[in-house]
C-alpha cells in the first residue's frame, strides 16, 4: 500500500486515524474518535469525473418515488420549522427537487452546488435552515465544509442531513453505498454525535439515515 497515512481525521480533525480496509484498488481509513471512514486522499475522484457522474442522475420533480425519498428528511424538518423561514439547499444537484418541495411549503430557498449552482453569493448570507441530502458522503474535506455550514446558520437554525449511515464493518466491502465511485466519506450515527458536540449542535435522529442538528 502506497497511500500516505493521514495526519488527522478529515471529519473531526482527530489524530486517532488507523488503516481500515482495502477493497480492490481503494484504501480506506477509520477515525477511532468519531468512527468516520474515508477514502485515501490519493484516490479521491477528480472534479471532471464527479460532474459527469452527477449529470447521469435522473432526479426530477415528477418522480413520486424520489419525492417520497426526499420526504424522509423534509417531513421531520418541516415539523420543526416556523412559517416562512429562509433556507439553503447545499449541494442541491442539477435539479433541486427538495428546494422546490420546501418552497411549496412556504419557505424561501437559496441554492448552492459547486457543479451546477456555483454562484457564491448564497454563501455570504445566513439561514434559518440548511439541507444536505445525499451530499456529505461526497465531501472530500468534511471538516471545513462543516465549518462553513455552521457559519451559514443562524443561532437556533437547523442543519438537516440525509446520508446512509455506515453500520456493519463486515458488509462494508460489498455495501452499495461504498461502491458508488463518488462516495468517499462514510458516517456512523455516532459520527454525527461527535459532529454535534464539536460544532455546537443539539442532535436529533428522527428516522434512519437522517440527522437534524440544531445550532446552539
Amino acid at each position: 500500500m502506497n497511500c500516505q497515512v493521514p495526519e488527522s481525521c478529515r471529519v473531526c480533525r482527530s489524530p486517532q486515524v488507523v488503516f481500515f480496509m482495502t477493497v480492490g484498488d481503494r484504501h480506506y481509513w477509520r477515525c477511532e474518535h468519531c468512527q468516520a471512514t474515508f477514502l485515501a486522499a490519493e484516490e479521491l475522484p477528480e472534479a471532471d469525473f464527479e460532474r459527469k457522474r452527477y449529470e447521469l442522475h435522473e432526479n426530477n420533480s415528477n418522480d413520486e418515488g424520489y419525492r417520497q425519498f426526499l420526504n424522509r428528511l423534509a417531513e421531520p424538518l418541516l415539523s420543526r420549522l416556523a412559517p416562512k423561514q429562509q433556507g439553503l439547499d447545499y449541494g442541491c444537484g442539477p435539479e433541486p427537487v427538495l428546494a422546490q418541495m420546501l418552497a411549496d411549503a412556504g419557505h424561501s430557498m437559496a441554492l448552492y452546488d459547486p457543479f451546477f449552482f456555483g454562484d457564491h453569493r448564497p454563501l455570504h448570507q445566513t439561514y434559518d435552515f440548511i439541507t444536505c441530502t445525499e451530499v456529505v458522503e461526497h465531501f472530500h474535506h468534511p471538516a471545513p465544509e462543516f465549518d462553513q455550514l455552521t457559519r451559514l446558520l443562524k443561532p437556533g437554525g437547523w442543519l438537516a442531513i440525509m446520508t446512509s449511515f455506515q453500520t456493519d464493518d463486515r458488509a462494508f466491502a460489498n455495501w452499495h453505498y461504498r461502491r458508488h465511485p463518488t462516495h468517499v466519506t462514510f458516517y456512523r450515527q455516532y459520527t454525527f454525535d461527535v459532529i454535534a458536540q464539536q460544532w455546537g449542535y443539539h442532535i436529533d435522529i428522527p428516522r434512519r439515515n437522517v440527522a437534524l442538528l440544531q445550532k446552539s
